[in-house]
């Protein structure tokens, strides 16, 4: 039985997995992003969001936290703040009362789901944006430096650049297109400088609550605004870019075709994916581009039963992803 907990920054989701590739249990929590100005968060908030989700999976497949063979931890910020990691990688000890798991960034779910812990890169495009990839046991993170000065092809930056382009059409600076008319009245502004008071002053400049402009672009973008398109395109140029330097981190030779997916919102957006397929390819080394084989938490549950040694073999694997691509169309298994 292999545990996988998948954190994040609106909810922490926990899943069971058996050896033959079947969820046991499935439980959803809330954030366990500690990083916070707030005196309820914290290490000990992430403590207290994994006890309840371990607990709940653990009484739905009937076992306890002591039958669990082993357990993966993706937590959101882990490895960010170096201080803080003694404290985390001791915490889902006191949740299961044994030393089989590890943690690592969330970013590992995300990779493990898309290409099935297999070696090969992952690019997440959602509020944030970062890449992940493994080659023979060892793995390398690209970007992820957040919003303020990084985070580049991500809904934050796409938004970002999306409310600067407005700024700019509003005050003659560029050629007004239908992108000013969709932020009027998505954001009902009754003057354009009203856009400062949504933005900073009702929505105190929230990463997610920006990041949540970012559809609004790829609208203009649809009705012919070539300042949003130009937007989507450079996005989906970044995050290739992203994937090119992970590759040569990795130490992938030229000649070798690298398996390469992708996760999170952003790539919703076909002109992101198609400018991102274009970056891929106008490198002269190999890409396989696949879809996503499942999701981020059964990916968690996937890299626990590789880090104990017992991965998952191809039938349980194929298994296990039909399953969830049944489970999110709605579909019996």
């Amino acid at each position: 039985m292999f545990l996988g907990v998948d954190g994040g920054g609106t909810k922490t989701a926990f899943c069971l997995v058996d050896s033959s590739g079947r969820v046991r249990a499935r439980a959803l929590g809330p954030s366990s992003y500690y990083f916070a100005d707030n005196a309820a968060y914290g290490v000990g908030h992430v403590a207290r969001v994994l006890a309840d989700g371990v607990a709940t999976v653990c009484a739905d497949a009937g076992i306890r936290p002591a039958d669990i063979s082993y357990a993966f931890f993706g937590l959101p910020g882990y490895g960010e703040a170096t201080a803080d990691l003694t404290a985390l990688d001791a915490t889902p000890y006191g949740v299961l009362g044994h030393h089989r798991y590890v943690c690592d960034n969330d970013m590992v779910c995300a990779w493990a789901g898309s290409l099935g812990a297999a070696d090969g890169i992952n690019v997440i495009s959602g509020t944030g944006s970062m890449t992940y990839g493994e080659r023979a046991g060892r793995g390398a993170r690209t970007g992820g430096w957040g919003e303020l000065f990084g985070d580049e092809g991500s809904a934050y930056w796409i938004a970002t650049r999306g409310l600067n382009a407005f700024s700019r059409m509003s005050d003659g600076r560029l050629p007004e297109g239908p992108l000013a008319g969709v932020l009027r009245r998505h954001l009902r502004l009754t003057s354009d400088l009203d856009l400062v008071d949504v933005v900073l002053n009702r929505r105190q400049g929230r990463r997610s609550e920006i990041a949540a402009l970012s559809p609004r672009i790829a609208e203009a973008a649809a009705l012919g605004d070539n300042e949003a398109a130009a937007i989507l395109r450079d996005a989906g140029r970044e995050l290739a870019d992203l994937v090119h330097t992970t590759r040569e981190r990795l130490g992938f030779p030229p000649g070798e075709t690298v398996p390469v997916s992708y996760s999170g919102g952003v790539f919703g957006a076909q002109p992101v994916l198609d400018s991102f397929i274009t970056g891929l390819r106008d490198r002269d080394t190999g890409y396989d581009l696949r879809s996503p084989l499942c999701s981020p938490v059964l990916g968690a549950a996937v890299y626990a039963a590789k880090r104990a040694g017992t991965p998952l073999d191809p039938t349980s694997l194929e298994r296990l992803c039909s399953a969830d691509a049944a489970a999110q169309h709605g579909e019996a298994p």
